[in-house]
């Protein structure tokens, strides 16, 4: 890892530095000098070459399923899986539920209802008994991930600890086995007037 910026990473690979959108909890979630493993997809445009990347394979399948629908480019696309992890986009698509992408910056009510018939039969939701909130534990390498990256952004060990078990109290067993999903949870739970003062 060369560069990170944002949502924007730059991977070394193979002697050459590649430029790669990601997630803004994906790329928290990452380390500068470290290595990193990242799935990504190559948007060709006439008069550009983009890389977009993704934690893994069910991302970067709903990814494609989005960039195929009317009115959603790659950038849209990356915006939702930025709000949303890939079961909550399934469990809205099986739901109908069109209100959960409206919620997304840039997706309106006509294009949301279109993501909705799009990628309907297309994407499942894991089961209802594995995604129910409850208490959930990560595992050991997802907590420390999770951990390390709260602590890198300037909380403290004991907040980041006390933020992340309140995350695992409500979170699904999707979100617990995702650094990504959790990163951005705890995010959402610690909040940035908070950060200042856990230093």
């Amino acid at each position: 890892m060369l560069r990170i910026s944002g949502s924007a990473v730059v991977i070394e690979v193979g002697g050459i530095g590649f430029s790669v959108q990601l997630t803004p909890a994906h790329a928290l979630s990452l380390r500068l000098g470290q290595e990193a493993s990242v799935v990504t997809s190559l948007i060709v445009r006439e008069d550009s070459l983009s890389l977009f990347g993704f934690a893994d394979h069910d991302a970067l399948d709903i990814f494609t399923l989005l960039c195929g629908v009317t009115g959603v480019g790659p950038k849209s696309a990356i915006g939702v899986l930025a709000e949303l992890t890939p079961n909550e986009i399934a469990l809205a698509v099986s739901r109908e539920d069109d209100a959960v992408f409206r919620r997304v910056s840039g997706i309106g009510p006509k294009t949301a209802k279109l993501i909705i018939l799009s990628l309907a039969g297309k994407v499942t939701p894991v089961l209802a008994s594995a995604v129910q909130p409850g208490s959930q534990s990560a595992s050991v390498s997802t907590r420390e991930d999770v951990l390390e990256a709260l602590v890198g952004l300037g909380w403290n060990d004991r907040a980041a600890q006390i933020g992340l078990d309140a995350v695992l109290e409500r979170a699904t067993a999707a979100e617990a086995a995702s650094v990504t999903a959790l990163l951005r949870l705890a995010l959402t739970e610690l909040g940035p007037r908070n950060a200042g003062g856990s230093r």
